[in-house]
């Protein structure tokens, strides 16, 4: 099932969208839906992570200073 949903949009935007839609052969319904459905994916992540980041830290799972430094110091060895 689908629902329609109104959004407004600046002129650039829509003209953009409109340049895609007619370079891949799709509506810009299709695209605008699936961008949405990219976006929500995204955030829902990024928001479970943090609450489960957040979960951790009310626990009291740090890393120690020195496991961060550690770290770093390796990052920093590998990136040149």
């Amino acid at each position: 099932m689908s629902s329609t949903m109104t959004i407004r949009l600046e002129d650039d935007t829509k003209d953009r969208l409109d340049k895609l839609a007619e370079a891949t052969q799709r509506s810009r319904s299709f695209l605008a839906a699936e961008a949405i459905r990219d976006y929500i994916e995204l955030n829902e992540w990024q928001v479970g992570e943090i609450r489960e980041a957040l979960t951790e830290a009310d626990r009291g799972e740090f890393a120690s200073d020195t496991e961060v430094k550690s770290f770093f110091d390796g990052w920093r060895r590998r990136a040149g």
